[in-house]
């Protein structure tokens, strides 16, 4: 049966729910990030028959993506767990809906390929491009933390992907902390090569995040739940079907089709429902980071995520309140 079988009734039921006429159809703004999640959709077919429109605004990195879904100027978005801890830092009305699972590795520290840097230890006095609250700076921090340095070791240049791409390339910076498609990228370009991966370092975690406004709608959040069921189905079947996803994936983000299928296959992607497991993680990122001056006070993290969303095929562990 196709994914777009499956969601037939659910879409059926979403529309009586919205008592909404064509005319007044809703439209879903979604937020993405170098077409991750769009991809999947379109790849997998899982776009047909939609209820409700969807408006596609792709992102470069989560700091443009964060500060869209506090001004409201999208619904959701996908979004990695460091990040996301700022903009709910920052007071804004969004809230975790489902957690996207991952193997970290790609969230790497990576260096020239003719670097004479060995480990973490080197870094010592070097420069790192990353974005600020980014899951790379935070992979970066801990990296550090591992081998007994901190952020005053080294000295921090704060870029965003392409201008950090640039500056690794010229010798303006040592290293450059990054995440995926980035790092399959420079890897298969010859341009980058893997100092310090997330394993053990990185909780690999994404969030699927929504606005409280999107929430608080009745029809909104219908069809938040018809697109993640839509969305973890996708992913299910991008990961049968590599060739195709990647070829999908590789044209709308403008990347090479090894790259793309790289970046994607190494990271085992998997959404689950929020469980205590995934709010213990985020709140260990988040005293991570007040720890080391990024947050002035402690963020209770529990109150940021959206009980009540369901995963196809996810287990259905219950948050503790």
């Amino acid at each position: 049966m196709s994914i777009r079988s499956k969601l037939l009734t659910l879409a059926a039921a979403l529309l009586l729910a919205s008592n909404a006429s064509a005319s007044e159809r809703l439209s879903l703004r979604i937020g993405d990030q170098k077409g991750n999640m769009r991809a999947q959709l379109e790849a997998a077919d899982a776009l047909s028959d939609l209820p409700y429109d969807i408006q596609w605004a792709e992102f470069p990195a989560a700091a443009p993506l964060a500060e869209a879904l506090n001004a409201g100027a999208i619904d959701a978005g996908i979004i990695g767990d460091a990040p996301l801890l700022f903009v709910l830092a920052s007071g804004a009305p969004v809230k975790a809906i489902a957690v996207d699972k991952s193997d970290p590795y790609g969230t790497a520290l990576l260096v020239r390929p003719d670097a004479p840097l060995h480990s973490a230890a080197d870094l010592k006095g070097k420069r790192i491009a990353t974005g600020r609250g980014s899951i790379g700076h935070h992979l970066a921090l801990k990296a550090l933390a591992q081998v007994g340095l901190s952020e005053k070791d080294v000295e921090f240049r704060f870029l965003g992907p392409v201008d950090a791409k640039i500056a690794l390339a010229n010798g303006a910076v040592d290293a450059w902390s990054t995440w995926e498609p980035y790092t399959a990228l420079a890897e298969l370009s010859g341009q980058g090569r893997v100092l310090v991966n997330g394993r053990g370092l990185s909780s690999g975690n994404s969030f699927l995040a929504a606005t409280d406004k999107a929430l608080q709608d009745p029809a909104r959040r219908a069809a938040l739940q018809d697109y993640l069921n839509r969305l973890a189905e996708a992913q299910v079947w991008a990961n049968q079907h590599l060739d195709s996803y990647s070829k999908t994936l590789a044209a709308i983000i403008g990347f090479p089709e090894d790259a793309a299928r790289l970046q994607f296959e190494r990271r085992q992607l998997r959404w689950q429902v929020i469980d205590d497991k995934t709010v213990a993680e985020q709140q260990d990122t988040a005293d991570f980071y007040q720890a080391h001056g990024l947050m002035s006070q402690r963020l209770d993290v529990a109150p940021t995520f959206a009980s009540g969303f369901t995963v196809p095929g996810a287990a259905k562990v219950a948050v503790q309140p």
